[in-house]
């Protein structure tokens, strides 16, 4: 890709978006894991108890005891989280289509 003509480019220090977002300013995953982290009590399925938990523990227990329930989407938003989706990948030849699931441990 050839060179921008002189005249288009930026200046040192000159932002290409200068209306963006604000130094300093928390991006949506650095908020949404700081609120995950958040100590909230409830009480415990597994055991009864009430106890101090954070809202990412109180989110996996809801989501088990959903599995338990019978909800196979929950199990499978389980199993992923825990050992990793499968990925898929395909090989094709010029006769053939060969297809292989290949884990996250391989």
């Amino acid at each position: 890709m050839p060179n921008p003509p002189e005249h288009s480019r930026f200046k040192p220090g000159q932002s290409g978006n200068p209306r963006g977002r604000p130094k300093g300013a928390k991006s949506r995953s650095t908020v949404i894991k700081r609120w995950l982290e958040a100590m909230d009590k409830g009480k415990n399925p597994m055991t009864g108890e009430v106890e101090e938990m954070s809202v990412e523990d109180k989110m996996t227990l809801a989501l088990i005891g959903k599995a338990l329930k019978g909800d196979t989407s929950a199990y499978k938003a389980l199993m992923d989280s825990a050992y990793g989706a499968p990925k898929q990948e395909i090989e094709e030849t010029s006769t053939q289509v060969v297809t292989r699931i290949k884990w996250k441990d391989e």
